[in-house]
């Protein structure tokens, strides 16, 4: 079984690059079509067993997500930013499928 990932620096610093540039100028509402963005290139680069991997999230689809886990955070004093980071990967992984 072989798995590899061929995506280069150059894609990495392209998109390094546009979250220290265009997120502050849009007070960082843009974060979740980034955070797409940034996962359909890795996972588009992405093989495993030889097989490509894709990715269906939108940006449009982590929105109502993000505004709730700030909600909850706010509401809770913090807290509930322990759950955040799982709650981002099964985002991922429910989005991430074999290429066909």
């Amino acid at each position: 079984m072989e798995s590899k990932f061929i995506g280069s620096v150059w894609g990495f610093i392209g998109w390094t690059l546009l979250f220290l540039f265009i997120l502050p100028l849009t007070l960082y509402l843009a974060l979740p079509w980034w955070v797409a963005g940034f996962y359909r290139w890795l996972i588009k680069n992405s093989f495993i067993d030889g097989k490509q991997l894709r990715f269906e999230g939108t940006g449009s689809g982590l929105f109502g997500s993000f505004i709730l886990w700030w909600l909850l955070c706010i509401v809770t004093l913090g807290i509930y930013g322990f759950w955040v980071p799982k709650k981002m990967v099964q985002w991922v992984v429910t989005n991430t499928h074999f290429a066909e």
